[in-house]
């Protein structure tokens, strides 16, 4: 099978269940922006996946990676593709949700909100976060228009937490310095 299909030539390509729109619909580019995640979930991965200090965190996000691709498939649906995507369980969430709980349980408190840095892989799940943001947002304005699964939102919101302790998380592990914003 051949990558290139020449179908998306005049700016349209098509969605779960077959339904043509053009490459600027809502959906299209919530599930893009979701995509470029994943791209950054991956390039997060590969900064730490030879680091033992990691391992579990390095598990966890080859899971995320995973769910990423459900909540593509969840905003890729077309009006004839919703029966063949299933929403995110509720399980998938609480998952999430324990696993910023263990994070946060490891860090020490802070009143102020931290200023990205000081090593790469601290910066690039900032980056991660950002793009998460950006992703709920795209899914957001697809949700206005068309309708989306909850799950998927409810995933994105969270993921975007999870990135923001992880970040925390790899400064204390990494032993470098986590700077506060102070106004």
């Amino acid at each position: 099978m051949k990558v290139y299909t020449k179908t998306g030539d005049q700016g349209t390509t098509s969605l779960i269940g077959g339904e043509r729109v053009f490459k600027t619909d809502e959906r299209v580019e919530a599930y893009g922006s979701v995509d470029e995640l994943a791209a950054f979930t991956a390039l997060l991965t590969d900064k730490i996946r030879h680091d033992g200090r990691f391992e579990e965190e390095v598990r966890e996000l080859n899971v995320i990676s995973s769910r990423l691709m459900s909540v593509e498939a969840i905003l890729a649906k077309g009006k004839e593709g919703a029966e063949k995507v299933a929403p995110l369980s509720q399980e998938v969430i609480t998952w999430l949700e324990e696993r910023i709980d263990r994070m946060q349980a490891q860090l020490p408190a802070i009143d102020k909100f931290t200023i990205p840095g000081g090593h790469e892989a601290v910066s690039m799940s900032h980056v991660c976060r950002t793009v998460c943001r950006r992703a709920e947002r795209a899914a957001l304005r697809a949700d206005q228009q068309w309708g989306v699964d909850p799950s998927a939102m409810m995933f994105l919101n969270r993921l975007s937490d999870y990135f923001y302790v992880l970040g925390r998380l790899l400064t204390l592990r990494l032993e470098v310095e986590e700077t506060l914003w102070i106004p």
